[in-house]
């Protein structure tokens, strides 16, 4: 009866261990230089092990920014009348801070050794970004198609990025503090009307 739960949770060891493996060897030898060969045996699975779990290197650099992406679209998709867009975000926010694990400060460090992997980053944000224009604008009473919820959008996906890029002996707190008071004074500047 246990049978379901206890290969579920050995499935996903494997894939924290992949991941582990992964991350590390990305940010002290570089995400080209290594490759899935590397990231096994550093794992202690088989190749195909990895390749089952992560069709490409590529997926496996960024699967968990896609799933922390995918949760903050569907906070925004899925948030209840009387949420506001920020509200749900900050929502989303202190769940993935109390979420953190070690591999969150591994996936720090390979980001920041990688550039490459940064840019790519960015194309997974395009989701998050168009679920919050359509949220900005809900909450304003514009139409999605607007250039200020776009941009509003735009700039919460910035105040993420900068306070996960925010180093580590710099306060990230403050980061976010500082980028929601932003955030919250634009959002409020769009939805007054426009003077003519």
């Amino acid at each position: 009866m246990d049978q379901p739960g206890l290969r579920e949770r050995g499935k996903q060891r494997r894939r924290e261990a992949i991941t582990r493996a992964a991350y590390r060897l990305f940010a002290e030898r570089g995400y080209g230089p290594t490759t899935i060969d590397d990231i096994a045996q550093a794992a202690e699975v088989a190749r195909r092990t990895v390749t089952l779990y992560f069709p490409s290197k590529q997926d496996l650099a960024l699967a968990r920014t896609a799933d922390s992406l995918q949760r903050l679209t569907d906070a925004l998709t899925d948030r209840p009348d009387g949420v506001s867009t920020l509200d749900a975000v900050k929502a989303w926010l202190d769940q993935e801070i109390k979420a953190a694990t070690e591999l969150d400060l591994l996936e720090h460090r390979m980001f920041e050794a990688n550039p490459e992997l940064q840019a790519l980053r960015s194309i997974h944000y395009s989701d998050a970004v168009r679920a919050g224009t359509t949220s900005i604008a809900r909450d304003i009473g514009a139409a999605p198609d607007d250039a200020g919820p776009a941009l509003a959008a735009a700039a919460i996906v910035a105040v993420i990025t900068q306070a996960y890029a925010t180093a580590e002996n710099q306060d990230a707190e403050q980061a976010l503090r500082t980028g929601f008071a932003f955030l919250e004074a634009g959002i409020a500047a769009l939805a007054q009307p426009s003077k003519p």
